[in-house]
């Protein structure tokens, strides 16, 4: 009784532990801090935008048994960094499965 008490309040207490962070702990503006990111405004216009999604199109639409693998993997990375440009854009917001039902059983509860 007495060890399982002992462990309790042992558990208890490590998780309340403070964490230290290194750092510096004023920093002058938000450049020298590097965990705010600087911003940028890099949003695609709708001109930029028909053109990354024809050029995808356009990929797809190629007969690809002709070319060797590195002419193909080429257009895969081409493909990628088209996707993660779009990405960047910030056209979505993803919400993932244990959020969703958090939310879910949230609302339940308060409503």
């Amino acid at each position: 009784m007495k060890k399982t008490i002992f462990f309790a309040l042992l558990m208890i207490m490590s998780m309340s532990a403070s964490t230290v962070f290194a750092g510096n702990l004023n920093p002058k503006n938000a450049i020298e801090n590097p965990a705010i990111p600087a911003k940028t405004d890099t949003k695609l216009t709708e001109a930029q935008a028909t053109k990354l999604k024809d050029r995808v199109e356009e990929i797809r639409d190629m007969d690809k048994s002709n070319m060797s693998a590195s002419e193909k993997l080429a257009l895969r990375k081409e493909v990628k960094e088209i996707k993660q440009t779009v990405k960047k854009d910030g056209g979505y917001v993803y919400i993932g499965t244990g959020t969703l039902i958090l939310i879910v059983v949230l609302l339940i509860i308060l409503l």
